[in-house]
């Protein structure tokens, strides 16, 4: 494995090599496995599961990193091609990430979506053109439309709990919230739930529906692996059932790029809040998923945060351990 950028580019068999490498690596910590190798992590977004678990999967490892954000590190990053830099950013994108990239044995890069073109974005230009700058091992710590790690660590949660595959209902639902966020997580999430073998609802609004491409390349896996995806915005139906909901909020492409309309068109959805009465015909032991972090209150309600279906803390810590088998394998002797 030479870098790690989307679970479609793994076999089935490698991405069960890493989950039971994330497990041997829990139960039987290798302290030494990675000593003096060091990560380079450029975040161009904001996070702190992804930033604290991949430091701590390093030094659980043996190794180190360093971080690199342009909010908190240098004075600002140009990324457009071609432009005179008379403004206030002091470095362009193009000599930076080599410069980063060259300090470490492997790099991660996280940087959203530009959410202004969504055929850009569908095409991962902006983050194709930053792992083209760099010739070490690279992560995808999340791009436009894409979270592996997530992903893996999604996957390896639903092993942990024995949430089946094969006949596994699994619904991914849209939740209110104040923002339009990128659609990384769903798109992402949709796929990884489907190549498990999953049926697979997509539960949400009119207008929220995921785009044709996230949706095919899903129906694919899902046809590949036995499993199924429908869409439904009838709340009871959909989680007839289900094993499984994963709740998580996303800009509407139907108005992608536009956000006064985005915004009057989700405040018809204020109650997309996910609170007890969500699971009035799922099964007794439906679990709760989310990436985090969540507003309580408004994506969901403490009782059901708090409450015996959560496993989002340990969704979370499987993030530190899903990162620990692919640095690993990138980086292991």
């Amino acid at each position: 494995m030479k870098s790690f950028l989307d679970l479609a580019d793994l076999s089935t068999d490698k991405i069960q090599t890493l989950l039971d490498l994330a497990n041997r690596l829990d139960a039987h910590p290798e302290t030494e496995a990675l000593r003096g190798k060091v990560l380079s992590l450029l975040f161009l977004s904001p996070s702190l599961r992804t930033l604290a678990s991949f430091q701590a999967a390093m030094t659980r490892l043996g190794g180190g990193s360093f971080v690199i954000s342009p909010d908190m590190s240098i004075h600002g990053l140009e990324t457009r091609p071609g432009i005179v830099m008379d403004g206030t950013a002091a470095e362009h994108i193009r000599e930076a990430v080599p410069v980063i990239a060259s300090y470490g044995d492997a790099i991660g890069i996280r940087a959203f979506a530009e959410r202004k073109n969504l055929e850009h974005d569908l095409s991962e230009v902006e983050f194709n053109a930053l792992i083209d700058l760099v010739d070490t091992p690279c992560i995808n710590m999340e791009s436009a439309m894409g979270h592996p790690c997530q992903n893996l660590a999604d996957w390896k949660t639903l092993d942990d709990y024995d949430v089946p595959a094969s006949g596994g209902k699994f619904v991914l639902s849209w939740a209110y919230h104040p923002k339009a966020l990128p659609l990384a997580v769903p798109a992402s999430t949709l796929y990884t739930a489907a190549r498990r073998g999953m049926d697979v609802t997509v539960l949400r609004p009119d207008g929220f529906e995921l785009p044709e491409p996230v949706m095919r390349k899903a129906k694919d896996a899902a046809d590949a692996s036995g499993g199924s995806i429908v869409e439904s915005d009838d709340r009871r139906a959909a989680m007839d059932g289900a094993h499984v909901l994963y709740a998580k909020s996303w800009s509407s492409t139907r108005h992608y790029g536009d956000r006064l309309a985005d915004q009057k068109l989700r405040e018809d959805y204020l109650d997309w809040c996910v609170d007890e009465s969500w699971f009035a015909t799922a099964r007794d032991n439906c679990h709760f998923m989310h990436c985090l972090p969540a507003r309580r209150g408004v994506v969901v309600a403490d009782a059901v945060l708090d409450g015996p279906r959560s496993i989002v803390i340990h969704e979370a810590r499987n993030r530190m351990l899903a990162q620990m088998a692919v640095l690993y394998e990138l980086l292991g002797a």
